[in-house]
Parts: structure tokens; sequence; C-alpha cells
């Protein structure tokens, strides 16, 4: 298959939206209109969901001004989907491609739409379809494998380290325990964020708490404890992954998504056991009269209009210009676009590559052993890391 085989093309969003997943498709649009390759761009109202349904929209219609103001908007312009699809499922998607002569297929998402977008890639060849698959990296987690970061996660990371700063602060107005839950099912990289809101010495969360290390209950209340009788107030990030030593969540709802993902989002169910257990610690520890909280971030910090990293918003835009870039100047036929730093501090940059779907399909990337400090906290190492990502934060002070 040559690179320059004009067709349309087919983009769709799919996973958790993202405060920067509208750059992508923007990048993406804007690329595929510079050439003559591709003859129209498609946009699938809600992913494969859209494509099997015949439900498009036709991006080159949208203006360069209206582009600029999707691309500023949180969450997934075209809509999102959690669908893995089956047999059945894969014949009427293809079935839409063939009757609209789709030679190109761009998915924008995390490592299940990764997968989704291989197992379309699988069927094509099987089928002798003439079709590029290119996987768009999108997700507040940071769990994709191979690339540097994702797109999507330092705009998250701002707004947990924002929020953390702001809930610090509370925490020292009115003293007590406060545990606030933070997404991240086997990463804790978007937990470990909060981190940077330690802006002095007296700064929390005092305590971070990774679904790499095990949760024990009973050390944990320990450490509050500890901390809070040092300091008369803690202030701690769980991420909503934790577990036990069995690898059984902390806290969870008995609902799946059709990746067979337990739902840990969306409920408030670990932070309201958390601060349960603690008032109980603390009430046979003797302190009585505990003010003791829970909070759980939720879908906000991946949504949260005007919070969001710049450097971010120009990467997630420059993934999706280069899948498009890609797939209709080079001989590639599939792949994901993945980041590559170039620089460090005040000289980060980075740069993209190609990396094999099979790479990053399914499979999720915890967070290194160097990045982690003990059972609770997280090192300087990872701060160096994070801080090009989330980008300046908000100077704050105090008397």
């Amino acid at each position: 298959m040559g690179h320059a085989a004009a067709g349309k093309a087919v983009i769709g969003q799919s996973g958790g939206p993202t405060c920067v997943i509208n750059e992508s498709l923007a990048g993406a649009a804007q690329e595929a209109a510079g050439g003559g390759v591709i003859t129209q761009f498609l946009g699938a109202r809600h992913g494969v969901a859209g494509i099997m349904a015949g439900d498009f929209v036709d991006l080159d219609a949208v203006s360069k001004e209206r582009w600029e103001k999707i691309a500023r908007t949180p969450c997934a312009a075209l809509g999102s989907v959690r669908l893995k699809p089956g047999e059945e499922e894969c014949a009427r998607i293809f079935e839409s491609f063939r009757s609209n002569d789709v030679r190109y297929f761009f998915y924008v998402g995390g490592n299940d739409t990764a997968e989704t977008a291989s197992i379309l890639l699988g069927l094509a060849r099987r089928e002798g379809y003439d079709l590029k698959v290119f996987h768009i990296p999108k997700t507040i987690d940071n769990d994709l494998r191979v690339t540097d970061h994702c797109p999507g996660y330092g705009s998250a990371a701002r707004f947990v380290a924002q929020a953390f700063m702001g809930d610090d602060l509370d925490n020292r107005s009115l003293p007590g325990v406060k545990v606030d839950v933070v997404m991240g099912r086997h990463a804790g990289w978007l937990t470990a964020a909060s981190a940077l809101a330690r802006h002095d010495d007296e700064a929390g969360p005092h305590l971070i708490c990774l679904p790499e290390r095990v949760l024990d209950l009973d050390a944990f209340c320990s450490d509050v404890e500890a901390v809070y009788r040092e300091r008369g107030r803690c202030l701690v990030a769980v991420s909503e992954g934790v577990h036990d030593a069995d690898g059984n969540p902390v806290a969870a709802s008995g609902e799946v998504d059709a990746h067979g993902n337990v739902q840990l989002s969306g409920t408030g169910a670990l932070a309201d056991f958390l601060v349960g257990r603690l008032k109980e610690h603390f009430r046979a520890a003797g302190v009585d009269g505990l003010r003791a909280r829970g909070d759980t971030f939720g879908y906000l910090q991946r949504s949260f209009v005007g919070v969001r990293s710049e450097t971010d918003a120009e990467e997630a835009r420059r993934v999706g210009a280069t899948a498009v870039r890609l797939a209709t100047t080079t001989d590639a036929t599939d792949g994901t676009v993945a980041i590559r730093r170039t620089g460090e501090g005040d000289a980060y940059d980075s740069e993209d590559f190609l990396a094999a779907l099979s790479d990053v399909a399914k499979v999720t990337k915890d967070m290194p052993a160097d990045f982690i400090d003990g059972d609770s906290d997280v090192t300087a190492e990872f701060l160096e890391y994070v801080r090009p990502l989330a980008g300046p934060l908000p100077a704050v002070a105090r008397l």
C-alpha cells in the first residue's frame, strides 16, 4: 500500500475526555486540509458507535475560527464512547468504511482505544481492505507505554496541583484530616502530581498513596495519626485504584465498562470509607472530635474549563497533526504517535515518533520505582519530570 492512496478519512474520539483532546482533533483536521490525499475528512459521532450508525460530521466545513474555539474547549467535541467492537460490530464498521470509501482511520484515546484500533487494523488486513489506521494518544492517567507522557495528563496534573493548593490552604484555616481521591486505576501518575502543591515546607499533601504500593489500612491510619500529632492537621492524596495485599480495590462499585474495567470514578465510596476508618482509629487512639472530611475529584479533574497546561495543549495539537502527516506522506500503514522528551527543566522540549500499536494496546504503564518514595510519597525525580508538563502554578502566601 503506497502512501499516496487517495480517499476519505474518519477520525473518532474514545474513552474519558480531557481538557486538550480537541486540540488533537483540530491538529488532525488542519493537517488534513493542507493536502490532496484525503478527499474528505469526516468526524464520527461517539467513535466507533457513530461509524456503525453512519453518523458523521463534515470536518472540512468547519472554519478556522471555529476550530480555535473547539480546540480550547474541554471534552470530546465529537462525543466519546467506551466500546470494544466484537465480530458483528467490526463487520458493520467495515461496511461503513467500504460504502463511504474511507481509507484512513484516526482514533483518539488511551490504551483501550489503541486496542480497538489494532483489532480494526487486523480485520482490514484479513479482508484485504486498503486502510491506514493510526492511534492518537490521549489520557489523563498518563499510563500509555512507549511515550514519555500522554496529551491530557499535563492539564489534569495542573488541575490536581491547584486543587490541592487550595485544599491545603483550607486545611490550614480549619485544621483537621482531609482525604482527597484522585483518578488513577492502575497507575499513580495523576495522584502523584498533587506533590506540585507543596509550595512551602508545611504545605500538603502530607501523604500520597499510589496504586503501585499496597495500602495497608492499619498502617495508613497510623501514618495519618503521626502527621496529625506532629502538625495538628493532615492532607492526604489517594489514588482511586489503591488496593490491598491481594490486589483487591479498597473500595469500588460493582459496575464494569465494555472493556471489563471496574468503575472507580464517579463514586465517593473510597473517600467515605477511608474517612470512616480514620475516625474509628482516632477514637481508639483517644482523639475525640476529629474533624475529618473526604472529597472525590472525579470527572472534574479531566474537564475543568480554564485550567490547562499550554505545553499540554501544544503537544496535543501536534500529535494529531503528526498522525495525519505520517499517514498521508509516508509508507507507514499504522501505528501510534508517541512523544519523546528532548530537554529538561527550563530547556524542556519534545518531539513525536511513531510506535507500534501492539506496544500500546490494552496494557498500562506504572510509575517507575525511582519516582516513588517509600509507601506514601514521590521523589524529586518525579517532580522534575512533571513540572514542565503541568506548567507554572499560581503563587500563594499566608500570614
